[in-house]
């Protein structure tokens, strides 16, 4: 094993697809000459030349639209978005043509292409770059979607959902890619829709994503200390969701509580506590508890923020109201 950061691991996995594979390419903005926005792509450039690693202008309709229409020739791209805050500028060519080229053509163009670049909040960025669409692109069939919390699930990850013939929405995060972790030396692959149970339980399950499982973390190190024991699953894969790990676990905890970044209309959450009560209600023995963002847009303000945003205390909580626990 050897420790790299996140943003190491994302550049891994991508080089090292790319020398398996000449129909792969990278296009975005900054890719290239800078290293990526957040030297995600480092060395690339100098390694795979300027045909395969392309600087685009800030028109993320227009390179996501040349990157999906490559896909019916042949090719493998992986489109890089400085954030999917922008990515709203190109969601058509993500919902309406990647997501529907393969039914739409009768199955004759498969669309192997990952969108990838950071999700959800940043710290002080304001309300229109702090935003998580894991629901919104989950929510449409033909898509998968893809939000790791480390370095090794985001390297074995990336490498599955680049060689996929189906488009793959790989979400991260600006304030992971300086994490650090332990990473196999050789290759391997993480299976998309296999979620991970983290730290075993017995008293609740707690469900989580992303870079806000870390809460989930610290909630269960401090109600440890109390004599419950907690259960935490990454999900890892947001579509498809991988249910069964969840409901074999609600089976031995009887509990659930969800942990998500985003708001709760709508959510990953609601969609989870929705199929725990349709396939094991008579195993819960109390209600579903859900954490989700504050059903407003970010405030820029540090201290708004920091109430908008759920935190560990927000997982105690719920965590004792599954148990009856003041």
């Amino acid at each position: 094993m050897k420790t790299i950061q996140f943003r190491e691991a994302i550049c891994e996995a991508m080089s090292e697809e790319m020398r398996l594979d000449e129909s792969i390419y990278l296009i975005g903005e900054e890719v290239a000459e800078y290293n990526g926005a957040y030297k995600a792509s480092k060395g690339m450039l100098d390694e795979f030349g300027e045909k395969r690693i392309i600087d685009a202008p800030i028109a993320e309709l227009g390179f996501g639209g040349i990157a999906v229409g490559s896909t019916m020739t042949g090719n493998r791209p992986i489109v890089e978005y400085m954030t999917f805050n922008f990515a709203l500028v190109g969601i058509d060519q993500i919902i309406n043509n990647a997501a529907k080229i393969r039914q739409m053509s009768g199955g004759q163009f498969p669309c192997p292409i990952v969108f990838r670049g950071p999700t959800a909040s940043a710290g002080q960025l304001g309300a229109t770059h702090s935003q998580a669409f894991e629901n919104w692109f989950a929510n449409t069939p033909g898509l998968k979607v893809v939000v790791p919390s480390n370095p090794y699930d985001a390297k074995g990850l990336l490498k599955a959902a680049i060689r996929d013939n189906d488009p793959v929405i790989f979400m991260e995060s600006e304030q992971m890619y300086g994490d650090k972790g332990e990473v196999p030396e050789g290759e391997y692959i993480i299976p998309l829709g296999v979620a991970d149970i983290k730290r075993k339980g017995t008293d609740v399950t707690v469900v989580s994503f992303g870079k806000i499982i870390k809460e989930a973390y610290k909630a269960a190190d401090a109600l440890e200390k109390e004599g419950i024991s907690v259960e935490v699953i990454d999900l890892r894969t947001v579509r498809p969701m991988d249910t069964d790990a969840i409901l074999e676990s609600v089976k031995k905890t009887n509990r659930l509580v969800i942990l998500e970044e985003a708001w709760p209309f709508g959510s990953v959450a609601t969609e989870i506590a929705y199929r725990v009560q349709e396939q094991a209600f008579d195993y819960l023995d109390a209600p579903i508890q859900r954490i989700n963002t504050a059903d407003t847009p970010a405030a820029y303000s540090p201290v708004l923020m920091e109430e908008w945003l759920p935190n560990a205390q927000d997982v105690i909580d719920a965590v004792k109201a599954t148990l009856y626990v003041k």
